[in-house]
This record gives C-alpha cells, sequence and structure tokens, in this order.
C-alpha cells in the first residue's frame, strides 16, 4: 500500500537504554478546584459529550493512540506512528513497545478495536459512518478502513472533537461492565485511579510507567466547588492549587493577591444562545425577526468585560475564530431600539413572556448578564438553575427549555461543530434546515482544501442569515494560580484549558 504521510513521535525509533534504577518516586500532593459537579460518565470516554471539560478528566486517566500534548496539536501518543493511504481510504497505527493499562494488563489492537466500537459520544455517527472496517493486523498493529475518502477522519479521531481514540481495557470492562468501569475506571494515561467521592471529589496518584514521563506531581485532587467564589477563595488561601473558570469578578480580586496568577486559556470554546423552537410554526421563535431581537438585545463587549476581564471576543457565528475554517465575521450590534423595533414588527410591541432560560452551569455573570439584557427589550424570561450533567442531559435529549445558552470547548474544526450542533441530524442539534444539510455533506468527502473551505464559510454565513442562532462570545477560561504552583502548565496543551498535568509543578 503506497503511504502518503507518515508520522513518528518519540520513541518510534528505538534507542537502546541501559537499566538503573527505576523512575524517581514524585512527591507532593496538588488539588484542582473544578467549576462543575464532577460527574462520574466523565471517567468512560465512550459517552463524552461535544465538550471540552470532560477531557480535564479523560486526559488525566486514559490515553488516546493520537492526542494533543505539548509541542504537538495531533501528536503520536499511545501509537508511535500512524500512515494514511495516497487514496485517504485507510489508516494504519503502530504501537509502542511495551504499553500496559494501569492494573498491568498489556495494551493491544483489540483493545483499540474495542475501544473504536463501542464508542457513542461525540461524532460517534460520523465516524461510525464513514469507518467501514476496524483490522487487528498484529498485536501492536491496527488498521481503519474507510468506506471513502473522509478528510476530517484524524480530527474526529486524533483531536478532542470526540474521544474516539481514546484507548479502555477491553478485558477489565467486559468484567466489571460499564457501571463497574465507572465505579473505578482503568486506563493508560498519566495518572491512576485511586478514589472518588461522588460529588465532592476524585484522588489520583501518578503513574510511574507513562510513556511520556513519569508526573512530577504524585498526587492530585479533583475537587467539585461549583460556586464560583468559593473556587476564587480557595485560590486565596492555598486551599486549592488551581482554580478552574473563575468568575470576572472573582478574577478581579485575585489579581492584586501577592503569589497569585490569572491566567486566560487559549482554547476553542464559545458561548451562545440556542432558539430550539424556531422551526415550530405557533412559536415566537419561528419569526426571524424576534431572534434577529434577541441579537440586537446583547451588548456582548459589556459582558466580556464583567465575565471574563475582556479577554474572551465577542462573536458573530458559533464556531470559534481559533477553528481552522472559521468564517472570521464581526458580532452583530448591540441596538436596543432596533430589537424593540423588530419585536414591534413581530407583533410584540409590548414584548412577550418566553418563559423559562436554561444556562450552562458554571457561568453565572455571563447567564445573569444575558437574562437581564433579554428582559431589557422585551423578551422576559427566568433564568432557570440546572446541574451541569442535567444541562448535558437534556441538551442531549432535546428537554432543554425552547430557549437556552450553551457552550462548546471541545477542538477540531468547523466541519466537527457543524456535525454536531447545525447538521439536522447531528446529536446536539436542536433542528436544521436541508441547505445547510445538503452543503454538510458535500464538504464531508471534499478533499480541496479551498473547495472545502468555501462550503464551510458558506454554511456558516448561512447560520447568520437566518439567525439560527445569537452567538455571544468566544471564551477564555480564566485560571486561578495559586502560589505553591511553579509550573502551571494552562495554554501548553493547544485547544484545551487544562494543564498538562504529567508536566505541571508544584513547590515542595
Amino acid at each position: 500500500m503506497k503511504r502518503r504521510t507518515l508520522v513518528v513521535g518519540a520513541g518510534a525509533l528505538a534507542v537502546p537504554r541501559i537499566a538503573f534504577a527505576g523512575p524517581p518516586e514524585r512527591k507532593g500532593t496538588a488539588v484542582m478546584a473544578w467549576h462543575v459537579t464532577i460527574s462520574p460518565s466523565w471517567f468512560d470516554p465512550s459517552t463524552a459529550p461535544p465538550q471540552i471539560t470532560p477531557f480535564g478528566m479523560l486526559y488525566a486517566i486514559h490515553d488516546a493512540l493520537v492526542r494533543p500534548y505539548p509541542g504537538h496539536k495531533m501528536g503520536p501518543s499511545l501509537a508511535e506512528k500512524w500512515q494514511e493511504s495516497e487514496d485517504g481510504k485507510t489508516y494504519e497505527f503502530t504501537l509502542r513497545q511495551g504499553l500496559a493499562f494501569h492494573n498491568g494488563d498489556p495494551l493491544t489492537a483489540d483493545d483499540v478495536k474495542f475501544s473504536f466500537e463501542r464508542y457513542k459520544g461525540a461524532g460517534a455517527s460520523e465516524l461510525h459512518d464513514h469507518v467501514e472496517q476496524v483490522e487487528v493486523v498484529d498485536p501492536r498493529l491496527v488498521r481503519f478502513r474507510l468506506k471513502e475518502a473522509w478528510p476530517d477522519f484524524m480530527t474526529f479521531y486524533g483531536t478532542t472533537a470526540s474521544a474516539a481514540g481514546i484507548v479502555v481495557p477491553k478485558r477489565y470492562l467486559e468484567s466489571v461492565g460499564d457501571d463497574g468501569f465507572k465505579k473505578h475506571p482503568i486506563g493508560a494515561g498519566p495518572y491512576k485511579f485511586v478514589r472518588a467521592t461522588p460529588g465532592i471529589e476524585v484522588v489520583l496518584e501518578a503513574n510511574p510507567s507513562y510513556w511520556r514521563r513519569v508526573p512530577n506531581v504524585k498526587t492530585l485532587v479533583m475537587r467539585s466547588i461549583p460556586e464560583a467564589t468559593t473556587r476564587a477563595l480557595m485560590v486565596k488561601t492555598g486551599e486549592a492549587d488551581i482554580g478552574y473558570v473563575i468568575d470576572g469578578p472573582d478574577a478581579e480580586d485575585l489579581k492584586g493577591v501577592p503569589g497569585v496568577q490569572v491566567v486566560a486559556s487559549k482554547h476553542a470554546s464559545i458561548f451562545w444562545i440556542e432558539f430550539a423552537k424556531q422551526w415550530d410554526a405557533k412559536s415566537p421563535w419561528h419569526d426571524r425577526r424576534v431572534r434577529l431581537a434577541a441579537n440586537y438585545a446583547l451588548n456582548r463587549k459589556e459582558i466580556n468585560d464583567a465575565a471574563c476581564l475582556g479577554f474572551c471576543p465577542p462573536a458573530g457565528v458559533i464556531v470559534p475564530r481559533v477553528m481552522e475554517f472559521a468564517l472570521q465575521t464581526e458580532p452583530m450590534p448591540y441596538d436596543v431600539r432596533k430589537a424593540k423595533q423588530l419585536l414591534a414588527e413581530a407583533g410584540f410591541p409590548n414584548g412577550f413572556d418566553a418563559g423559562d432560560f436554561a444556562a450552562i452551569p458554571g457561568f453565572p455573570t455571563v447567564a445573569d448578564a444575558v437574562v437581564n439584557e433579554l428582559n431589557a427589550v422585551g423578551i422576559r424570561v427566568k433564568l432557570r438553575s440546572m446541574e451541569r450533567g442535567a444541562f448535558y442531559a437534556n441538551w442531549r435529549d432535546k428537554k432543554l427549555p425552547g430557549l437556552f445558552m450553551t457552550a462548546a470547548g471541545n477542538s477540531g474544526n468547523a466541519a466537527s461543530r457543524v456535525e454536531a450542533f447545525m447538521y439536522s441530524k447531528g446529536s446536539y442539534a436542536s433542528g436544521g434546515y436541508p441547505d445547510i444539510d445538503e452543503l454538510f455533506l458535500a464538504q464531508a468527502n471534499e478533499r480541496n482544501r479551498e473547495k472545502r473551505e468555501a462550503i464551510l464559510y458558506k454554511i456558516q454565513q448561512l447560520t447568520i442569515d437566518k439567525v439560527m442562532y445569537a452567538p455571544v462570545m468566544d471564551l477564555r477560561a480564566l485560571m486561578g494560580i495559586g502560589p505553591r504552583v511553579s509550573r502551571h502548565t494552562i495554554t501548553d496543551v493547544w485547544m484545551s484549558p487544562f494543564p498538562s498535568y504529567e508536566d505541571m509543578e508544584i513547590k515542595d
């Protein structure tokens, strides 16, 4: 088979090693204060939603054939190299020698095949629709045969666009079952699962056999602290070493604390409002003018300043501007007068009661600002609180209110975002339009980059023309870093807000 590409990672060319003492004993404990309740479902990659948050746990416990890590947007990980055939229909992955899961079971191509076939999370339908067969050639070689050339295979398989490339232990999972795996996950990542107290914390310990390096910090404590001000206070007092997603006012307060840093992430996340009832002819949201009014109601700059200290650029489309094939476009202007005029033209001169408004948990200032600004123009909504896991489940099952604000931070490119949220068959799409569906299917098999880019730009422009959404702003998560952290590694992993856990360092 002729090969078009060859990617080789560290360790692909074996260098003889002299065995002396074992790896050095790591010391120290680092506490991570999470902005959400950590869900046991995040221990199992097979159901990962189109979100970046679960990867903050998944990439601590597990590893993938190919994934982003420092110095690599899509680097060889469990696979030391991969090859793509000239016709783009076959991919082969060669595993590193001597890989093992945390329980000592060898990691082989059988585990790769098993993990892919049981995967049913974000992007699963696209992956399973395009992959005809997964072949175990030998214990270290696995071959993926595609039905036809698909330019996005590696985007979906090798980045956080999905968790399909993460490898789990076949024998252990078949022994304990899905529920048993969530209670005590076994992976091949830099940290081993030790214990979990549901809703409170997860304790992990360094894996001394991890292929990249022995993690610098022996113990990680992942603590669920959904209340924003409490997370900031924990960083301030030293109770937490890193506080995830600090709210704007609390981040402003932390900036003056000696030894504490506030670091903005660089991941591909964005907030937007979904008009889930726009396809219902009886709903006010069916009228394009009402959706347009909601867009004019948002003062995106002020929301950015209040919730994000100015780090989060106002958005004009729901594909983050840092993504490949993202349409670079200006946001809708803030215009209260225009919003009220459009509502009057649509038959609502005094506004209307729009009912409950659900907002993705963990971002209170953004949610409050959006609710206040919609109410100010006459779109009367009431914020509905919801736990993070319930929000995701209700979004997937189409059970959220007709108006809700969500966010997504997993990587990939514009096509993976279209697949999840704009394509009518997308697992998290509220609905869709035939012309967008047709264009999405056309770009999926287009190998000419310029032609494909033009199609994806057209899809994004159509979402603007149809006013499918109200984009709010690209998210740059504000992370609080405590004084014990000598190397935080936030922003070291491409398009991830989380640390490179094995590389972070703390002071003794």
